[in-house]
């Protein structure tokens, strides 16, 4: 029996982060201390708490790593520099040069350990010749804006970079290194997790027009000349990455297969949809409204609970000026889809804890939340005509606020089903 929903679903959510925590779960794949020198380097929201459990494996280590505002970690000898994420900033911009110092200067006999994370692809930042800072951002804002998947946007930014798409671990050549990733994006292709800066990468600078065409992204004139005169972007067979090993130790399969081994416990139906879900949010939104919808019209009388979980990356198309992210739009377009549907409750929330820019994970409701909202005034549809979803869950208090979890699996969607018979007829 589930008395409380809500805190049902935090649980499974909280589980899902539990596991992909790099104190818990990169040890296992960290070779012991190489001899002779060790540079430890990384990026990403996760970076930092990786970098902490080297240190706790490894002891002291020489490095640097550039993890989000409020995201450091204490470390006794890698150095920990917060910048600004999802937009660059001039910290990030700094940090990335003396990164790029650091490994230009590592010899063959060295060894360097890079930790990779979703957010790699903001605080890793050193633009091609001819595109300023202020120009990259506005290029990333206007990506973030398009409603382009992940892998398209860092496809332009691999493009705009001196740093992403194998670039930073081609400055490390000749030394061996090996770069311990944490998968943020559907389908764990690890060219595209921080826009793969250990990666070869088969897209061109073609490619990176192609999107900008194709999502209508407004970028200044600087930045289609830069395109136009190729990039470096290292192929593969390129030998300056003949010495580099990529691992993808954790992802999101493995935080939903926890959260579902934790709900058949307690006695769920688990249906898990997809890892590696793309679109719009509230598309996504309506069609598993429809799923949930349909499965409880078939429930019969001593059915288990039913559980939908998903992960991957939603995106939203900005249309208004709204709060928001793609896990809260989902949950409002959900929300509106069900329709105060009894005995539906669901989450959904980003592992990182920042659904889109704001300082929020996401959105936990059961059936009363519009009920709620007439109440307090709140109209859910002009809410979502302005993708202020966080807002209108902040109104009707529904947020889920983690604080930095320290670790980034993507997105988690849970959506609990209870069996309702007032359809059915009586006899």
């Amino acid at each position: 029996m589930i008395d409380r929903p809500d805190r049902f679903l935090r649980n499974l959510f909280d589980r899902a982060v539990e596991v992909a925590d790099p104190m818990r779960s990169l040890k296992d794949f960290l070779p012991e201390k190489p001899k002779g020198r060790v540079l430890v380097i990384g990026a990403g929201k996760a970076s930092a708490r990786m970098a902490e459990a080297v240190e706790a494996a490894w002891g002291p280590c020489e490095g640097l790593v550039i993890t989000r505002y409020g995201y450091s970690r204490p470390c006794r000898g890698i150095e920990i520099v917060e910048a600004a994420h999802p937009v660059p900033d001039q910290a990030g911009l700094e940090a990335t040069t003396r990164m790029l110092s650091l490994v230009e200067g590592a010899g063959e006999g060295d060894f360097v350990l890079a930790l990779i994370s979703g957010g790699a692809s903001s605080l890793l930042v050193q633009p091609v010749p001819g595109v300023s800072l202020a120009e990259k951002q506005a290029v990333n804002q206007a990506l973030l804006a398009s409603g382009a998947p992940i892998d398209r946007i860092n496809t332009v930014r691999k493009h705009l970079s001196r740093v992403k798409g194998g670039q930073l671990a081609a400055s490390a050549w000749p030394s061996r290194l090996l770069a311990l990733i944490i998968s943020d994006v559907p389908g764990d292709d690890p060219a595209f997790i921080g826009s793969g800066p250990t990666v070869a990468d088969k897209t061109t600078p073609q490619d990176a027009i192609a999107v900008i065409d194709q999502w209508k992204v407004d970028v200044p004139r600087s930045v289609r000349d830069a395109l136009s005169h190729g990039s470096g972007v290292v192929q593969p067979g390129d030998r300056r990455l003949s010495r580099t090993r990529n691992l993808i130790y954790a992802a999101p399969r493995q935080s939903l297969k926890a959260a579902a081994a934790l709900a058949s416990a307690a006695g769920c139906d688990v249906r898990l949809l997809g890892d590696a879900l793309e679109g719009e949010a509230r598309e996504a939104a309506t069609e598993q409204a429809k799923e949930a919808l349909a499965l409880q019209r078939d429930m019969k009388p001593g059915d288990a609970p039913k559980l939908l979980l998903s992960g991957g990356e939603l995106t939203v198309t900005r249309r208004g000026n709204g709060v928001g992210g793609p896990n809260a739009e989902f949950c409002l377009a959900l929300a509106l889809a069900l329709d105060g549907a009894e005995g539906i409750h669901a989450l959904a929330c980003d592992t990182d804890g920042v659904d889109g820019a704001a300082e929020v994970a996401g959105a936990v409701f059961g059936p009363d939340v519009l009920k709620i909202a007439a109440e307090r005034g709140i109209d859910p549809h002009l809410a979502l005509r302005r993708n202020d979803a966080h807002s209108f869950f902040a109104a009707v208090d529904s947020q889920v606020v983690t604080g930095p979890t320290l670790t980034n699996v993507n997105d988690f969607r849970a959506i609990l089903i209870l069996p309702q018979f007032d359809h059915m007829p009586h006899t």
